[in-house]
């Protein structure tokens, strides 16, 4: 049996450029031909092919009626189990924050053209919110999601925008794309998005996106909005920021230890 090549960090190659190849996919948000794949990576075709072999018979990536590939159904639950346990690394946070601010406090990522919430810390009020970790929701309608869209590119938003469309959840909810665009432009600058009643009347949220992190994700703080005024939103907004800023060092600098 041949010996694997290693890299001069030691990894072996074959896998640093299977998961390249798995990145090049994830890249192009649907599918892709080999020849797409090897113009993309600047790996010859026999490698690429043989990769791609390989990973199609482990059910990392799928083969389409097309003969293009796309990423495969066994992938699902390696990442939504990643997404669980950075939930469960980022509590200890969550629930500094809710001692801040009084209000429940979350953590979200974007998965599948979806955020998903992957970690929560109840307020200590009797009447809070009742998002559950688990819980997925197209990103317009809700804080997390548009602070997770305003560091995407318009271009990607658009394209994720025409694949979900735009639901309305309340008369609140923003429908029409390129007024949302403007608005995630007006997030991306101030770093904090507000949800105002757009995917549950009565309900004020205040979120921040995470940078730099290898998922787009954010961190929300929400509640009434008897309770979590706009007033309030001023003092919330800060605190939102600068755990999604902690998170977002943690995350880039792959010390999920600290």
């Amino acid at each position: 049996m041949a010996e694997e090549k290693t890299g001069r960090d030691g990894g072996v190659q074959s896998l640093r450029r299977a998961f390249e190849l798995l990145e090049r996919l994830a890249d192009t948000g649907g599918e892709a031909s080999l020849s797409e794949l090897a113009a993309t990576s600047g790996l010859p075709m026999p490698t690429i092919h043989r990769l791609i072999r390989t990973l199609v018979a482990l059910g990392y990536v799928r083969q389409n009626t097309n003969r293009r590939y796309a990423l495969g159904a066994r992938l699902i639950r390696l990442g939504e189990n990643a997404s669980m346990q950075f939930g469960t690394w980022a509590r200890p946070l969550l629930a500094e924050l809710v001692d801040e601010v009084g209000e429940t406090a979350n953590l979200a990522v974007l998965e599948r053209d979806e955020v998903v919430y992957v970690a929560q810390v109840p307020s200590k009020h009797s009447m809070r919110m009742f998002t559950e970790v688990g819980r997925r929701v197209l990103p317009h309608g809700t804080g997390v999601g548009k602070a997770i869209l305003s560091q995407l590119p318009p271009d990607d938003v658009r394209a994720l925008l025409d694949r979900t469309g735009m639901p309305s959840y309340t008369e609140h909810t923003v429908t029409d794309p390129e007024e949302l665009l403007r608005h995630l432009a007006t997030i991306a600058r101030q770093g904090y998005a507000v949800d105002e009643s757009e995917q549950e009347l009565g309900v004020r949220c205040v979120a921040a996106p995470l940078t730099g992190t290898p998922a787009p994700a954010a961190v929300s703080v929400s509640g009434p909005e008897g309770r979590l005024t706009k007033e309030a939103v001023s003092r919330i907004a800060p605190a939102v920021q600068r755990v999604a800023e902690t998170l977002s060092a943690h995350l880039s600098s792959e010390d999920l230890s600290a």
